[in-house]
């Protein structure tokens, strides 16, 4: 007679399916993804033209917006202070306006526009932001029937980068507004409030003209709600990465009324947590108009974001006809919203939303999430539970034995996923660390290979060893697979615990897997196929095709955001950290209950050791050629190339120094990978000696995210550019305002673009001046930034600085002051060794290049 566990042994052995069916399974899975998440995320409708617009009066015409777009991006970049952004576009606008108006139902609506001129300054990434002259294009649609003042405010800016057309940032966006502009006043369009259009034209400064209307328009104070659209790409689908705050009203229309959702709060969240490099205007509306809204951005083929590849025909047809669509059917939505009378009563909290193969949004409040989340826990708690008490009655073992089972098996999963989690981290870490990241830029694949795979790999590896190990001894395959996903479910609801503690919004990314799980669980005990042998797999399985499609989508979605913006990054943040910790979080979500799946194959360990041998394949592809992340023109390495003149000066005004050269900053991770093409160019990084002795050490800083790269940044001494549109600075007065205190007022002129910088010397401190006092009230860290531009008017600028010392010896400098001028439009004053070294780059790196000046005193 065959003792129990010779008994054990056999239903181990005879019920394993043969290895065979292991890359039909998971080739399942790869096709579930090829044939639902990806057509989902591509479907497009077809463009409405011009000719089907009588068939359709009350539609979005995408070709009347692709034609509008292409005469808009005619006129080259549109840089603030330029002829084509402060002349050429404004016109274009007024243009537009007035062919609208003529084909509008005057009968119905009133149509106002205005150009609006103005100054002001604020706090922006601890710099003051100041602007002058700079414009923006208002048109307020109102009904003639409507007595109400309270307006949604519809938002975009014309103006780019320079360099840039600005064609999918946010051009797209302009004209889509003038389309959705031109339909609704087109029609009998019912409207209880009344529709303001800004058409702002200085938002890659940053943010100013969003400021200069919320803080200075007539018409701002009406606002009581906002679309805004930007671009972190050129075209494609708009994502929905910004809601409210506080405001779960307005998603409600959103998930109503858009025809083609896309959106989550994971990127609201990871957005305002900064692990995305940009902002937008929806943070000015927030911030100081006190406004509620929506912020939604075109985030596919950002490589060319920012760049002068961000062309008309790059924006892709069905973007106008696809984004129309949602803005049109959003925008009479919310013109309707009985909340826009007085949005401050419907401010009852955040949001969690997220849509399901960009086919529905789903969203709730932040309260009913929690009780979502905490019922999602406790049920799967309860039903393991009861599996793991219910199981020796048909096992023929006592209750804590079983136990003592579960525990094991539970200490062998939490390893398994500590293992597959931090090996995978490390393994990014370490390809950042001997100089090969970003090996998946242009090839997304390589992700793929380099950190799914040793996901994979790790999280079924000590599993299957244990399983091998006690075959003879342990418990049926089919239980002791189920525990070890029940186990790999219960790690998943002790990480979710604190993060409904936290009240972390995207805790529903791990309750949908939970939740689906436990479902599964639910069926198979209330139908006693837990003990069928592998009849269980059934429910199980089916119950795993929403969350593989929800979370395949995502890593979808995700890749095609992210990874572009990993290129504009900068050189101090490591990309492979954010990609191989996010695939292992994803990991675990997608493959935590399908990996177990395979121990029911003969030659386990073999399968997944196949995993293992592409990871290693993937690695030694990183660290050949095929690893190089950059293409010409599609994927380019960023740089900023700035043909600049320095010029530093004594307390008595001479001059003690003087050179010139180009100034190159890197903008993402591989700051070294010109080394080799500016070998005989004396080629420098920042010198501690510079740093330490001159403002911002001696370089043209741009804005304040250069501050943050000049370490990375290189100087190669060079000719001089032109002494063109080179600031200059004259004090009006000094005087002695105290024994312990001096005031100087100064004046600056200078081109359209300039950087003041402000570093007090010994025991000096500034304690005021006639810009915002916030970086003195809350004592910034100097030097102190001025970022300065203007439009149209280039009065100098004069201004006032006061310091104070402990003691009243005022024998030594107070102050060193830095101007920097930068001329970013100015192409055609280019000398012809500056353009010899623009053309040295190679062709796989694009560097954004303009001239500029660097002056600094000593005060």
């Amino acid at each position: 007679m065959k003792s129990k566990y010779e008994n054990l042994k056999i239903i181990y052995n005879r019920n394993k399916f043969g290895w065979y069916w292991a890359p039909v399974f998971v080739s399942f899975w790869f096709v579930l993804f090829y044939v639902t998440v990806i057509p989902c995320f591509e479907y497009a409708p077809e463009p409405l033209l011009i000719k089907d617009e009588a068939s359709n009066p009350e539609r979005f015409i995408g070709e009347r917006a692709e034609n509008n777009l292409l005469n808009l991006t005619k006129m080259g970049p549109r840089v603030v202070g330029s002829a084509a952004n402060e002349q050429g576009a404004v016109q274009f606008f007024l243009n537009e306006v007035d062919k609208i108006r003529e084909s509008a139902r005057n009968d119905i609506f009133e149509i106002e526009s205005d150009v609006q001129i103005g100054s002001g300054n604020y706090i922006l990434w601890e710099m003051v932001n100041m602007y002058q002259s700079i414009q923006n294009v208002i048109v307020k649609v109102s009904r003639l029937d409507s007595n109400k003042t309270s307006c949604l405010l519809l938002n975009s800016h014309y103006d780019s980068v320079p360099e840039s057309s600005g064609a999918g940032d946010a051009g797209a966006m302009i004209v889509i507004l003038l389309e959705v502009l031109r339909v609704i006043t087109k029609n009998d369009t019912p409207l209880d409030h009344c529709l303001l259009f800004l058409f702002n034209g200085a938002e890659e400064n940053p943010l100013q003209g969003s400021h200069n209307f919320i803080t200075n328009h007539k018409w701002a104070k009406d606002a009581r709600a906002v679309i805004n659209l930007d671009s972190a790409g050129s075209g494609g689908r708009e994502l929905l990465f910004q809601s409210g705050p506080d405001h779960p009203w307005i998603l409600n229309y959103y998930g109503k009324h858009v025809v083609h959702p896309f959106g989550t709060t994971i990127a609201e969240e990871l957005f305002q947590h900064n692990f995305i490099p940009s902002d937008t205007d929806f943070r000015i509306f927030r911030d100081f108009g006190k406004i509620p809204g929506l912020d939604m951005a075109h985030v596919v083929n950002g490589y060319v974001y920012h760049t002068k590849f961000d062309k008309f025909n790059l924006v892709p047809r069905f973007t106008y006809q696809l984004t129309g669509d949602n803005v049109l059917e959003l925008t009479k939505a919310l013109g309707n919203a009985p909340e826009l009378d007085d949005p401050s009563k419907h401010a009852v909290g955040h949001t969690v939303f997220f849509d399901f193969l960009n086919w529905i949004l789903i969203y709730y409040s932040e309260s009913t999430g929690m009780i979502l989340n905490i019922c999602a826990c406790v049920a799967a708690l309860i039903s393991i539970f009861l599996y793991v008490w219910l199981l020796p009655k048909h096992m023929g073992l006592r209750r804590s034995r079983t136990f003592i089972h579960f525990a094991i098996i539970f200490g062998i999963q939490l390893l398994s996923v500590i293992l597959a989690t931090g090996l995978t981290i490390g393994l990014g870490i370490l390809l950042d660390s001997v100089g090969f990241p970003l090996s998946w830029y242009t090839k997304n694949w390589m992700l793929f290979g380099l950190y799914f795979c040793p996901m994979f790999f790790f999280l079924g590896i000590l599993p299957a060893i244990y399983l091998q190990k006690t075959k003879e001894y342990g418990i049926p395959l089919g239980i002791a697979v189920q525990l070890f996903m029940h186990a790999h479910c219960l790690i998943l609801v002790l990480v979710t615990i604190p993060m409904i503690c936290f009240e972390i919004r995207s805790a529903f990314l791990l309750m949908i897997c939970i939740l689906f799980y436990t479902i599964s669980v639910v069926i198979n005990l209330a139908t006693c196929l837990h003990r069928k042998t592998f009849l269980w797999l059934i429910a199980h399985l089916l119950c795993q095709i929403i969350p593989f499609l929800f979370y395949t989508s995502n890593c979808y979605s995700f890749f095609k955001a992210f990874i572009p913006m990993q290129g504009r990054d900068g050189a101090d943040t490591d990309p492979e950290l954010l990609m191989s910790g996010f695939i292992a979080i994803m990991s675990l979500l997608i493959a935590g209950f399908l990996v177990p799946i395979l121990f029911v194959f003969r030659k386990t360990k073999t399968i997944l050791s196949l995993f293992a041998l592409v990871c290693v394949v993937f690695i030694i592809l990183a660290c050949t050629p095929v690893g190089f992340p950059y293409e010409a023109k599609t994927s380019p390495q960023r740089y900023y190339a700035v043909n600049t003149l320095r010029r530093f000066y004594n307390s008595d005004m001479t001059m003690r120094r003087e050179d010139s050269g180009f100034y190159i900053v890197p903008v993402d991770r591989k700051p070294d990978s010109l080394d080799e093409f500016f070998l005989n160019s004396n080629l420098t990084k920042a010198s501690d000696e510079d740093c330490a002795t001159e403002v911002v050490c001696g370089f043209p800083i741009y804005n304040s995210r250069w501050l943050g790269w000049k370490n990375q940044s290189f100087w190669i001494p060079g000719p001089s550019p032109q002494p063109i549109g080179i600031p200059s600075m004259r004090i009006i007065s000094k005087e002695a305002v105290s024994a312990t205190n001096i005031k100087f007022q100064i004046e600056v002129s200078g081109p359209d673009h300039m950087g003041l910088f402000f570093q007090p010397l010994d025991d000096a401190k500034l304690v005021d001046w006639s810009f915002n006092k916030e970086p003195i009230d809350k004592q910034f860290t100097p030097p102190y930034f001025v970022y300065f531009s203007h439009g149209l008017d280039p009065t100098p600028l004069r201004f006032i600085v006061e310091f104070e010392r402990y003691s009243p010896d005022w024998s030594g400098p107070t102050f060193d002051f830095a101007l920097i001028g930068h001329l970013v439009h100015h192409e055609i004053h280019y000398t012809d060794e500056f353009r010899e070294f623009i053309k040295s780059f190679p062709e796989w790196a694009y560097p954004t290049a303009w001239t500029s000046s660097y002056q600094s005193w000593r005060l």
